[in-house]
């Protein structure tokens, strides 16, 4: 978090204020433009048996979203990323990549 000084900072030395940070390439704007047919990485932190991080590759973004929300118990999300070329998407983005309009397959009922 970048912090910048009010106007009267010279009166105080505890002047400063956070200022909003700039969007990032991943963020909720970003899914507008987000390629589900990229080919993605996904990692899990930790296996069932609580073993190692776990990998795999999809041949589609959206096919590792689908796997993570439709397969995975929702605790796992927590901890896992989703690699599609280079930004990386935690459990809560991956969730909302899913939710999101754009997304290209039939969602599971539940």
């Amino acid at each position: 978090m970048k912090l910048e000084r009010d106007d009267d900072s010279k009166k105080s030395h505890h002047a400063l204020r956070p200022r909003p940070a700039a969007a990032s390439s991943n963020s909720g704007a970003a899914t507008v433009s987000f390629d589900y047919n990229a080919p993605a990485d996904f990692f899990a932190a930790r296996s069932r048996k609580g073993g190692a991080m776990r990998y795999r590759r999809f041949e589609t973004a959206a096919e590792a979203i689908r796997f993570a929300i439709e397969e995975l118990p929702t605790p796992m999300l927590v901890g896992v990323y989703l690699q599609v070329e280079d930004e990386r998407f935690d459990g809560d983005q991956i969730r909302a990549l899913y939710d999101s309009a754009a997304y290209p397959f039939a969602r599971a009922t539940t």
